[in-house]
């Protein structure tokens, strides 16, 4: 049985913060968005030190550091305004397919994302 691929409010490169884990409290851009884990990897969060392989005499071998995956139940989007926030949508126009534009907005203050 195949797993459903969820449909995220979240997009690259927005500003989320971090609101469970060891890294509680930090901000950072969205970078990738994993749709079958239900993942997202964040600028600067998450870091994990990965050991990587020498490919060729002028790549360098050794342990890395790198941003891992976060769950999508640990970010939350951050408004300009208001800081961390929930997601809502506001259509412009008649709703029917031809006129309507449909923006992201703040749930706190109202405001486009």
């Amino acid at each position: 049985m195949a797993e459903a691929v969820h449909k995220f409010k979240l997009k690259k490169e927005d500003t989320v913060e971090i609101i469970a884990g060891k890294d509680k409290g930090k901000r950072g851009r969205v970078l990738k968005i994993l749709r079958e884990k239900d993942r997202f990897i964040v600028e600067g969060a998450n870091i994990v030190k990965k050991a990587k392989k020498r490919r060729n005499q002028r790549d360098r071998g050794g342990i890395i550091e790198i941003e891992a995956a976060l769950h999508s139940s640990n970010v939350m989007i951050v408004c300009k305004k208001c800081g961390p926030t929930r997601i809502g949508y506001k259509i412009e126009g008649s709703p029917s397919k031809e006129g309507g534009t449909k923006t992201r907005v703040c749930r706190k203050c109202g405001e486009a994302l």
